[in-house]
């Protein structure tokens, strides 16, 4: 039943009930079909008297032309209608060929002791109408119940014709019982016609069906959702980048929305010690996951990678040394400290300090690969930077960071730093300022056209392949191909398969 699609029968059955009630109704037994209306079924109260004399009388369409006790009487008008999709010719109605009655208009608890038709939608019917075609008046007298029968009227689609009658109350006191039509045809059938104010009850009842069939769908959507981000239950420990745990954190936060049972850790120091973790510890574990800036080192043979986004990254100044930009060289000279002073490109009189993070940062290793490259000389000797702030010596002067926080924070509060951040994190921190790099800001176009360097791509990696129900397995499932991706995208990253080479997740054309 996992593997039974019901959404799908759902769907079918929404679409084929509209389609077989109108078949039904307007094919099968509404393709030939009689209606009758009573108009109005009114007592009459007093005496009856006639501004014509011989009326009342003329109303009976047989007897000795006497005068009728009008004594509690009343008046109906019943309107008969072709009310089908086809025309109704007198073979059609269910009655022997010998008898010339095809309807029975009955009126419980009454007598007929007058009738006439009247409104012929189409002078033609009157022909059946005549005296000795069928029309007549009877008395059931044991059930009492007076009956007007009528002739087996050929009509077209829309025809109809109306039959005036006055009733004598035979039985019964107070409102008197609805006349009824008792007839058949044949392929179709002979109904009461309701009013047209107000709601068909089929309707209803239709639209209660679709309304059903889609609050159920709806239901099992909301499951398929559910189903989509994964929700399996267990715990899940995230580890690695510092840079890319706003993002994680998020993505976590909204997966948690459509899936309750996975319960979320996170232990963000580094993307190296994050990496050294899952290696450690995780080989039973597939509740683990490390988050890397970039591939894993040497060292890891057990790791698996798996590719998520391509992250942009921006280098950032305390906003004292007057820079705005930075070409890709003078970046390089700066971390090499040829350059010892922001008046060297065109800032204020203020000795550099580079800021740095520490060995093992995913997002350093990014920093050296994209923006120093390999043939850049050792960084000098880095001290604190707290110890930097006190001296404040007057050369260049070198330190280190251990995660995005604190680069963030160190750049705002050092007068004269530089370090670099992931964008999207240093667009939302106060006190550091973001540069461009050669005139072009962080942009994933900029990237796409190679005019924009700082780059990387974020890793997440498991000790081995993930058993396809675990919560990690789940985790990624909902980052790489659900809603987690436009999480990831809010955060200025671009989903690896959202890229030109989503294989290798590089910009490359």
């Amino acid at each position: 039943m996992k593997d039974f699609p019901l959404d799908t029968v759902l769907a079918i059955i929404g679409i084929a009930v509209p389609i077989l009630a109108f078949v039904w109704e307007f094919v099968l037994v509404g393709r030939k079909r009689l209606g009758y209306r009573v108009q109005m079924d009114t007592p009459v109260t007093g005496e009856i008297e006639s501004v014509f004399p011989g009326v009342l009388p003329q109303l009976r369409p047989e007897g000795d032309g006497a005068a009728p006790d009008l004594q509690d009487l009343s008046v109906v008008l019943v309107r008969i209608e072709n009310n089908g999709i086809t025309d109704v010719d007198s073979s059609d109605y269910a009655s022997p060929d010998t008898d010339n009655v095809g309807l029975h208009l009955h009126f419980p608890h009454r007598r007929v002791i007058g009738m006439a038709v009247t409104e012929l939608s189409d002078d033609a019917m009157g022909d059946s109408l005549e005296p000795g075609t069928g029309i007549g008046c009877r008395e059931d007298a044991q059930h009492r119940v007076g009956i007007i029968d009528l002739p087996k009227v050929p009509m077209d689609r829309g025809d109809h014709y109306k039959i005036l009658a006055i009733l004598q109350r035979t039985a019964g006191a107070g409102e008197y019982p609805a006349p009824v039509m008792r007839a058949k045809l044949k392929g179709g059938r002979v109904a009461e016609t309701r009013s047209r104010i107000g709601t068909s009850p089929r309707l209803l009842a239709l639209i209660g069906f679709l309304v059903a069939v889609i609050a159920v769908q709806f239901v099992f959507g909301l499951n398929d959702d559910k189903n989509a981000a994964g929700c399996v239950s267990g715990k899940l420990t995230l580890v690695g980048s510092t840079a890319f745990e706003p993002a994680i954190r998020d993505a976590a936060a909204e997966y948690g929305k459509h899936c309750a049972k996975t319960q979320f850790d996170f232990e963000f120091d580094s993307s190296d010690r994050g990496l050294s973790r899952v290696d450690e510890e995780s080989k039973d574990n597939p509740g683990l996951l490390a988050i890397s800036d970039g591939p894993k080192g040497v060292g890891y043979p057990n790791l698996i990678p798996r590719t998520l986004a391509m992250s942009l990254f921006t280098m950032i100044v305390n906003p004292g040394v007057g820079v705005h930009d930075l070409s890709t060289r003078q970046i390089r000279d700066i971390y090499a400290g040829r350059i010892d002073n922001w008046q060297l490109v065109g800032g204020t009189d203020l000795p550099v300090r580079v800021v740095n993070r520490a060995l093992g940062s995913g997002t350093r290793e990014a920093f050296r690969q994209r923006m120093l490259g390999d043939d850049q000389p050792l960084t000098p000797v880095a001290t604190s930077c707290r110890t930097i702030a006190a001296t404040n010596p007057p050369s260049p002067a070198f330190c280190e960071v251990p995660v995005t926080a604190d680069m963030l924070k160190t750049v705002a509060d050092l007068p004269g730093s530089i370090g670099y951040s992931e964008y999207s994190d240093a667009a939302k921190a106060s006190g550091a300022q973001t540069v461009t790099i050669a005139g072009h800001a962080p942009a994933r176009d900029q990237v796409l056209d190679h005019t924009y360097p700082f780059w990387s791509v974020e890793y997440a990696y498991s000790n081995g392949e993930l058993p396809a129900d675990s919560p990690a397995a789940a985790f990624l499932r909902f980052l790489t191909d659900g809603i987690g991706k436009d999480v990831l995208r809010s955060h200025g990253n671009t989903p690896c398969g959202e890229l030109p080479n989503p294989t290798t997740c590089s910009p490359d054309k």
